[in-house]
């Protein structure tokens, strides 16, 4: 069962990604017709929730992605978390260099805008003003404060420099959780740390059943100007964190697929679970 599932999903998956070069060679062709950039945003959702559906995500969402441009802060497992979170908010992420040159999707991770950092070096700084001004721009910006995979079993610590560009920009930050489980245990097949090579780490999980994923967007926070980046990182931190232990704990498990919880709108003065509670479930939008 699992060869033939393996056979099915990798030639839904190579056709997907075929589909998708084509719209983005189309873009670009519009880009040069209309003599201007046109916006990948729409397109890049649509894509993310295909490759979803590709890879045998079973995803469940629970609060609201911010109404404005923010910065997304996110606990990282997989190259997963990139179309799982790109299918919800819509956001330009920021990833590690590498992924620019992984075959075809890194070459689609630069069509869609993908902000790239290479790990050492020191420029996190340079990238900081990129991020700030994309978020000047009007536009969301995600990416993940631990600065590398984990096996999703907790929280690796934040690094604080890159918030800096939430304050520099004048934008809310909202912390997510996003969370992997097979028969309501973490997944240890999702994970994607260690020298895993990319195409090993693929056929793995395309041979086994559908992953259930959980992602928790709680309420954005404000940067102000009373703590340091340190601090922001940790509480930011001890959200993600705590958001991570009540899902692996089962406080959402209750809704029935497809389904949602929503949190209430507004802006939290920190990071706290407490300030968005959760309404009856709805349907997803």
């Amino acid at each position: 069962m699992g060869w033939i599932r393996l056979l099915v999903r990798l030639s839904a998956f190579v056709l997907f990604l075929v589909g998708t070069a084509g719209l983005a060679l189309i873009l670009r062709l519009a880009d040069v017709v209309c003599r201007r950039r046109i916006d990948r945003t729409p397109w890049a959702g649509r894509c993310f929730r295909g490759a979803c559906r590709c890879l045998g995500l079973s995803l469940r969402y629970h609060g609201t992605p911010a109404t404005e441009p923010a910065l997304y802060v996110s606990n990282h497992i997989s190259w997963c978390d990139i179309p799982v979170l790109g299918s919800l908010a819509p956001a330009r992420f920021l990833s590690k260099a590498e992924v620019a040159r992984w075959p075809l999707i890194g070459w689609l991770a630069r069509q869609a805008g993908t902000l790239f950092i290479q790990r050492g070096g020191g420029q996190a700084r340079r990238v900081k003003g990129t991020m700030a001004r994309t978020l000047q721009q009007g536009e969301s910006v995600l990416f993940f404060p631990e600065g590398t995979t984990s096996a999703g079993l907790t929280v690796l610590p934040f690094h604080g420099l890159l918030l800096q560009a939430a304050r520099d920009a004048d934008v809310p930050i909202q912390p997510v959780t996003i969370s992997y489980r097979r028969d309501g245990h973490p997944d240890h097949i999702l994970p994607f740390i260690g020298d895993d090579a990319f195409h090993h780490h693929l056929l793995g999980m395309l041979k086994q059943p559908p992953s259930r994923v959980d992602v928790l967007f709680h309420p954005p926070v404000r940067a102000t100007g009373e703590l340091t980046t340190g601090e922001l990182a940790e509480r930011l931190h001890s959200t993600v964190r705590e958001g991570l232990r009540q899902i692996q704990a089962g406080r959402y498990d209750t809704q029935a697929p497809d389904l949602r919880t929503e949190d209430a709108p507004g802006l939290s003065p920190l990071p706290s679970l407490a300030a968005g509670q959760q309404s009856p479930d709805q349907n997803k939008a």
